[in-house]
């Protein structure tokens, strides 16, 4: 794709940094508020710009998470080209930074649209039901904090303080832990009964979760950060993102053994563990492959789990990609 202007926009909760690039030729630096109205009289400024052109325009910012949601929807609704591209990526490729401001990372971020023109990508965004799905597994998961936050401390207490503490305590937290728990039954039916009423997602719903080992939980997690498979359908690519891919280092004659690398989704890594250990439980070929590899090779046992976190992730794919449950009994027949 071919593009004339270079936009970089530095978001924050309250201010846009907007950074115009014709090329590699700076035209202006604007400093907004973060709302619609004040998004709409900028654009307006950068459309009598000579030669402004939705097409031939593209505009690169980084994931701030809802920071973003004024200016994506105003863009999407001009269907402006759109990179929505990582902190870290933008920062890695600027070399050795010393100082910045809002200013200069709005440049930055232009600069970093018109270097990497190449390899632009553009955003898609998703549909309404995975935004609504996204937005109640995140109020699950803090629902199950705030549960562990109160939880937590009364047991540790039952073990060091006498019982007419620890019953006065669990005593005052009762009525909250009782309804953090109905609102987690609220949250999971409302969960289900999103999945269920999409033909789309209650289909992937149903080939992910025929992989033994992969709940309910880790299933709609996967099709949330995956946005139904269409933002990543490689199940390499997954592996990476997820943190469970391992990288050897070398350099010259040093060879170090592979590692997984700390950059990854730790929840999405988090939940594929606990359902590697359900599938070592209840899949046959995964107990005896982690059998044979920790009693009979005497590997480690966390490099094993990691590999069957790995497995798990090409069974997930594989149903996808076929449009087909997984088959434990799998039988491969040759004409």
């Amino acid at each position: 794709m071919e593009f004339t202007y270079f936009i970089g926009i530095d978001v924050s909760k309250n201010e846009l940094d907007f950074a115009v690039m014709r090329l590699n030729t700076l035209l202006f630096h604007r400093e907004i508020a973060n709302t619609e109205q004040a998004i709409g009289i900028l654009i307006k400024e950068l459309a009598k710009q000579p030669g402004f052109d939705w097409p031939n325009a593209v505009f690169c910012m980084e994931h701030t998470g809802i920071y973003n949601n004024h200016l994506l929807a105003f863009l999407h609704k001009k269907k402006a080209n759109i990179w929505l591209e990582s902190a870290i990526q933008i920062k890695r490729s600027s070399g050795k930074i010393r100082g910045k401001n809002d200013k200069v990372d709005a440049i930055r971020i232009a600069d970093y649209a018109y270097t990497k023109r190449a390899k632009v990508r553009l955003w898609i965004p998703k549909r309404e039901v995975v935004q609504q799905l996204a937005n109640l597994t995140v109020t699950r998961t803090r629902l199950i904090e705030a549960k562990k936050m109160l939880g937590t401390p009364l047991q540790e207490q039952d073990s060091f303080t006498g019982k007419g503490i620890t019953k006065q305590s669990t005593a005052v937290c009762s009525h909250t832990l009782k309804a953090i728990d109905a609102d987690l039954e609220r949250a999971d039916n409302a969960i289900d009964g999103l999945i269920d009423k999409d033909p789309e997602l209650k289909r992937l719903f149903g080939l992910v979760t025929s992989v033994t080992g992969i709940g309910k939980v880790t299933a709609t997690q996967i099709l949330v950060t995956t946005n139904e498979f269409k933002d990543i359908s490689a199940p390499k690519q997954y592996a990476c993102y997820a943190g469970v891919a391992p990288f050897v280092e070398e350099s010259g004659i040093f060879k170090g053994r592979g590692r997984v690398s700390h950059m990854a989704n730790k929840k999405v890594k988090t939940l594929l563990h606990m359902s590697a250990m359900v599938a070592i439980q209840h899949n046959r070929d995964l107990k005896q492959y982690y059998q044979r590899k920790v009693n009979e090779q005497k590997k480690n046992k966390m490099s094993v789990i990691n590999a069957i976190r790995n497995k798990l992730i090409l069974r997930i794919f594989a149903c996808v990609n076929h449009n087909s449950p997984y088959e434990n009994n799998y039988q491969k027949f040759l004409a």
